[in-house]
């Protein structure tokens, strides 16, 4: 190759991957991107919205098996100069011809309705492709006046990943998007999946006023919305003062609802809780604070190099039956199913314990039972998911004293 060629190579931008390569894709794309609604060598016209747009054949089924079906699949279009489409909205239509065109897309240009009626298109044209990249963007764009949209879109063709994105977005901002007005655009079917969460958390009366007002302005086929609402989380004064009123549950629900609030035990009723993935949720930066045992001050401090016999640990005396052992409080009811703790190990000395959850520190779920082994050093600890507020650790035996 001359140094003539290898200069021109380098001036149009071009990328061989090898020697004797050449890449002019850039000029390609504008090219047929001047095609594009161009009524030169156009063999089909597409109707959207009324309007009509000259397309190419060959370039529509080269790109999409949709389009190939219906321009050369026999169907009755196949013989037709003009075709209706007519579940396309045209602004997002015409987008999505751009794409078709050129491979590109400036979805940043975009109102965030168009962008969710070209996701649309691109679900029932076949772009797989392009669907996962708007997925993946809209995932960034995520706020609270776009959330629910979103949410029902991603429902509606099924993207699962979007899906769970949105719920987890919803779950960390559950009580702003209660009193948002984008709340009350969303589907019965996306809120009754989204109350049923557990982590779904918010004071419940709270969640009862936001229903309220979706309520206001929907259909609650069959009652579905108003039936994930958890009165018996409520106290008996909000159920009494706020559900009462709005005459949205019948007078049996509400006596049902106090019931169960007062007899049934609080580890059984269906509690909420935040969820952090990956996140110490027994941190003082979130609220967290241990309210029984000796030297609680170094529990929580995250130091676990600097402590001997006299500080920078916490524990408390081993006197049998009945001991309060250390108590965390956690700064929001969580969900958990893993902790993590250091058992001091500057010995030879080993303890048995257990640990027992609460949610008001009267109904107390053991979780862990290690009362016949004997443990040292760190513990790793697994459960089924429960949402928890307070957290005791209860010693139970020390192979050289009484303290745990």
């Amino acid at each position: 190759m001359s140094s003539g060629s290898h200069q021109y190579l380098q001036n149009s931008n071009a990328k061989p991957s090898r020697i004797g390569d050449i890449e002019h894709l850039s000029q390609l794309s504008e090219h047929l991107s001047a095609l594009c609604l161009n009524q030169e060598y156009s063999d089909i016209v597409l109707v959207v919205e009324g309007q009509k747009l000259n397309a190419h054949k060959v370039i529509l089924a080269a790109r999409s098996d949709y389009f190939r079906a219906l321009l050369y699949g026999g169907l009755r279009e196949s013989t037709q100069d003009e075709i209706v489409l007519p579940d396309a909205p045209l602004r997002a239509f015409k987008v999505l011809l751009k794409y078709i065109y050129t491979g590109y897309m400036f979805l940043t240009t975009l109102k965030e309705d168009v962008i969710l009626d070209t996701l649309g298109l691109a679900h029932q044209y076949g772009f797989q492709e392009l669907e996962t990249a708007i997925s993946e963007i809209l995932k960034q764009l995520l706020a609270l006046r776009n959330v629910c949209a979103i949410l029902d879109t991603a429902h509606l063709y099924g993207l699962e990943n979007l899906v769970k994105v949105c719920h987890n977005f919803l779950d960390r901002n559950a009580a702003d998007i209660l009193a948002h007005e984008s709340f009350l655009q969303l589907s019965q079917a996306s809120l009754v999946e989204l109350l049923q969460r557990d982590s779904f958390f918010a004071p419940e009366v709270d969640i009862f006023r936001g229903v309220c007002n979706w309520c206001k302005v929907n259909e609650d086929k069959d009652d579905l919305v108003m039936k994930c609402v958890r009165l018996p989380l409520m106290s008996v004064a909000d159920i009494l003062s706020v559900v009462r009123p709005a005459r949205l549950v019948n007078p049996d629900t509400l006596l049902d609802a106090i019931a169960e609030r007062t007899n049934i035990r609080l580890s059984k009723l269906p509690h909420r809780g935040q969820l952090l993935i990956d996140e110490n949720v027994a941190s003082p930066k979130l609220g967290s604070k241990v309210i029984s045992g000796e030297l609680m001050e170094y529990l929580l401090d995250g130091d676990y190099f600097t402590y001997d016999m006299e500080k920078g640990y916490t524990r408390h005396a081993i006197s049998g039956p009945g001991d309060h052992g250390i108590i965390v409080k956690l700064g929001t009811p969580s969900i958990i199913n893993h902790i993590r703790m250091l058992l001091w190990d500057r010995d030879i000395r080993s303890y048995s314990y257990y640990i027992e959850v609460s949610m008001e520190q009267k109904d107390w779920v053991r979780v862990v039972d290690y009362t016949q082994y004997n443990c040292r050093s760190w513990q790793y600890l697994y459960f089924e998911n429960r949402v928890v507020q307070y957290v005791r650790i209860v010693g139970t035996h020390n192979t050289v004293n009484k303290v745990s």
